[in-house]
């Protein structure tokens, strides 16, 4: 029972805190994914800078596979990041040496896995083909929900992932049937503080917020996927794997950074624009 998470990762900086955690969606659905007790693996890139090797010791510390890891000349993808009641809001980003392309090493590896996951924030929609075609995949399109944008990629999908907490339960329900015409078998609809909803063309299902202690409510989406696709992989009930998403979710609220190993912020990086990683060979780690 495997599960990797393909695409994004960051330092968020917290400026109120002077503290910096890794993050980034793909790694953090890797993170908790394997904290909810399957193998996990995380593919991406990293840059050489303090950033980057902080991100590495922590994929180290919490046991994730980084044998395919791209580790490249440049800065750490970033992300600065403000709390406003408890609610994270986002500042200034870069993407850093964040963008790479896959190769058939990594394909060859990726198809080991029940799940491969990747989000909007990965730079990989060109690149969905190869990856549905060796593994089922899972996909956090967050707010995004311009057709233009999500109506390519989600014939590549299996289970799609959206944050709707802007919509009434109507609107959202019928979301998730549009959606379900155009590919995906499930859908995942997390909407804050109001009841998740799961659809899978016949039906759906609906599971209430859990009661959480709010000091960052950074990660708590990502846990919810993590622990929802923990529970496919696992062939668990829909029911069963939502309820402790829920649970999972609200715990994440309680606590700083998506999944903690947070460290001294330090000046602010200057801006790398467009950087690809052509290499498909992972790079030499320190």
């Amino acid at each position: 029972m495997k599960l990797a998470g393909v695409g994004d990762n960051v330092v968020d900086r917290y400026r109120d805190l002077g503290t910096m955690f890794p993050g980034g969606q793909a790694l953090n659905v890797a993170v908790y994914a394997h904290r909810f007790g399957i193998e996990a693996a995380y593919l991406g890139a990293l840059g050489d800078d303090l950033a980057g090797r902080h991100v590495l010791g922590a994929i180290r510390a919490e046991g994730i596979d980084a044998s395919r890891l791209r580790v490249v000349p440049g800065h750490n993808a970033f992300a600065e990041v403000v709390l406003v009641d408890g609610n994270r809001e986002f500042g200034i980003s870069e993407p850093g040496v964040s963008k790479f392309c896959l190769g058939p090493e990594d394909l060859e590896y990726l198809a080991r896995f029940d799940i491969v996951h990747s989000s909007e924030s990965s730079y990989l929609e060109d690149q969905l083909g190869l990856l549905a075609g060796v593994a089922p995949l899972s996909f956090d399109f967050s707010v995004r929900r311009d057709p233009a944008y999500i109506e390519p990629l989600l014939p590549h999908v299996e289970i799609a992932e959206f944050s709707l907490s802007d919509l009434d339960d109507a609107d959202a329900e019928a979301w998730l049937e549009r959606i379900h015409r155009l590919g995906p078998r499930l859908i995942l609809a997390t909407r804050g503080p109001a009841d998740a909803l799961l659809f899978d063309g016949q039906r759906t299902w609906r599971q209430p917020s859990v009661p959480a202690e709010l000091i960052d409510t950074l990660g708590a989406g990502d846990a919810f996927i993590a622990r929802f696709l923990v529970g496919i992989v696992r062939g668990e009930p829909f029911e069963q794997s939502l309820a402790d998403a829920a649970i999972q979710a609200a715990a994440t609220c309680g606590t700083y950074g998506a999944f903690g190993h947070g460290t001294a912020a330090f000046p602010p990086m200057s801006p790398v624009r467009d950087t690809t990683v052509v290499s498909t060979t992972p790079a030499q780690r320190s």
